[in-house]
């Protein structure tokens, strides 16, 4: 090694910079590491990117920001006022949803409030008592979780209690509490007898694209921690968040490497030692941080012994991929809030075709964003920039989104004029772009389209992901969506802050 690599090697390597990875930047640059950012693209934010044209101004990818206090987190590792960086207004209601039965009803972060428009809605008392009283369930299980699985490496079960006091009372009492062996939607419903309103209630469950019938009731914990802490929009849309948290990390001395892609992460003894670059370049590293897809990671990047060891531990099934629809209008639609979801005629059918069959909806449930409301700025006067999400499977063998978009693209455009009044919008329609589960692939390396990682699926053990600190090599460490705690804006910069946090700790600990 040469005496330019012996003064290098004391730097610490995180590939990928997206939300995960910038956030682990962040986060060890203010704890006083030396710190080289690379991304393959020559624009940082992996999936909060942004889509212009004729002007028009979409968020490509994540555009509900939900627990600001983990962003607050990154910003003050470094003694900086998020304040400084991004201007947040809050948004009350924080959805409108639309029913198959041509019914509406806004989901409110005030509780009493919620019920009664729930008991409004329905014309009787049960469903909104039914909310509270899941809330309430809701709140106990974010308690657990914030004690017991989150801030911290998880990888499983074991890694969340203290062996040594397994059979404590409290302990006991605490894993009783975590519903294991119970689902999403069968908990939901035994608190909420309403159709409507429990569909309503298992969409939080859709931040991890999984489906809430196979997945553990402990991701309950999402309802809670979003009317807890409300729902934001960061004014310049969501790809304001990198933005902000590129300006943090070049403040802190970040090295930034745009546009270089990595093709191996150089192992010695079964320690992480650099990392060599597309372009051929070897970059001895102290230690690394990745915040690519953990399985194509292991896949791509590692040999074949590690990624043998990695897939042999679990089942790696991706959550689900989806098409988006980007619609600039030359009007604005009065029924339509910032955040909006248009539910599907029969969620049961929904969820069958997309987590069972593998196959599109035939009448799906479409998440949209009409941003115009909250900053103008995002169309021409009277205009909107439309983005509409529908949740697909990830990529089968012999789908082929080439020709399966233009019919499913009607599909969803008549769900939208049938169930949420948008009778003219294919009128209205100026400027169009889409994103197919096969471009979300190509676009952001992600395992067979999957939007949101690795799937929740599992009564008992579906919420784990792989643990931020790998198993098989040391001096390795894992951010992003595919990694502990999972997907979703606040957990993929959770999952940096983690593997930062860790990593930190390892080396103050000489665990090397």
């Amino acid at each position: 090694m040469s005496d330019g690599a012996k003064r290098q090697s004391d730097r610490i390597g995180v590939i990928g910079a997206g939300l995960g990875g910038l956030a682990a930047a962040c986060t060890l640059a203010a704890r006083g590491h030396k710190v080289i950012l690379f991304d393959k693209n020559d624009w940082l934010g992996g999936k909060a990117a942004v889509l212009k044209g004729d002007g028009y101004r979409f968020d490509m990818g994540p555009t509900i920001l939900t627990i600001p206090a983990v962003l607050k987190r990154i910003f003050d590792e470094a003694g900086r006022n998020m304040a400084d960086y991004l201007d947040l207004v809050p948004l009350d209601p924080q959805w409108r949803c639309f029913f198959d039965d041509g019914t509406q009803l806004d989901l409110q972060a005030d509780v009493a409030k919620m019920r009664a428009a729930i008991d409004r809605f329905t014309g009787d008392n049960r469903s909104g008592d039914g909310y509270g009283k899941f809330l309430n369930v809701s709140a106990r299980l974010d308690e657990i979780s914030n004690d017991v699985f989150f801030w911290k490496s998880v990888g499983g079960v074991f890694d969340t209690f203290d062996s040594s006091k397994m059979f404590d009372l409290a302990n006991l009492k605490r894993c009783l509490e975590l519903r294991l062996g119970r689902t999403v939607s069968g908990l939901v419903r035994q608190h909420i007898p309403d159709a409507r309103v429990a569909q309503m209630v298992d969409h939080f469950v859709q931040y991890v694209g999984s489906a809430p019938d196979q997945s553990p009731a402990v991701l309950c914990s999402i309802a809670h921690m979003q009317t807890e802490q409300g729902v934001w929009y960061p004014m310049g849309g969501t790809a304001a968040v990198p933005k902000a948290l590129t300006k943090l990390a070049t403040e802190l001395g970040v090295e930034i490497r745009y546009s270089t892609p990595i093709k191996q992460i150089l192992v010695e003894g079964k320690t992480a030692r650099g990392v060599v670059t597309e372009a051929g370049e070897t970059i001895p590293l102290a230690a690394v941080v990745s915040n690519s897809d953990t399985v194509r990671m292991h896949r791509e990047l590692l040999e074949p012994a590690v990624r043998k060891s990695f897939e042999s531990r679990r089942t790696y099934e991706p959550a689900c991929s989806g098409v988006v629809l980007y619609l600039g209008l030359k009007k604005r639609y009065e029924q339509l809030l910032h955040h909006c979801f248009v539910f599907s005629r029969d969620p049961h059918e929904e969820f069958d075709a997309i987590y069972r069959q593998g196959i599109p909806a035939p009448d799906p449930s479409a998440y949209l964003c009409a941003p115009a409301i909250t900053e103008p700025g995002v169309a021409p006067p009277g205009g909107d920039a439309l983005y509409v999400l529908v949740h697909t499977p990830y990529i089968h063998p012999g789908q082929d989104w080439t020709k399966l978009l233009p019919d499913y693209r009607q599909v969803i455009l008549d769900k939208l004029k049938r169930t949420a009044g948008l009778i003219d919008l294919e009128e209205n329609i100026v400027f169009e772009r889409a994103l197919t589960p096969a471009d979300i692939e190509r676009r952001y390396h992600t395992l067979q389209g999957a939007i949101y990682g690795l799937a929740s699926h599992g009564r008992f053990f579906g919420a784990f992901k792989p643990a931020n600190r790998s198993k098989e090599i040391r001096q390795l460490y894992f951010a992003g969506g595919t990694a502990h705690p999972g997907p979703g804006m606040p957990m993929v910069m959770m999952s940096g802050w983690i593997a930062a946090d860790t990593l930190d700790k390892d080396r103050a600990g000489t665990r090397f």
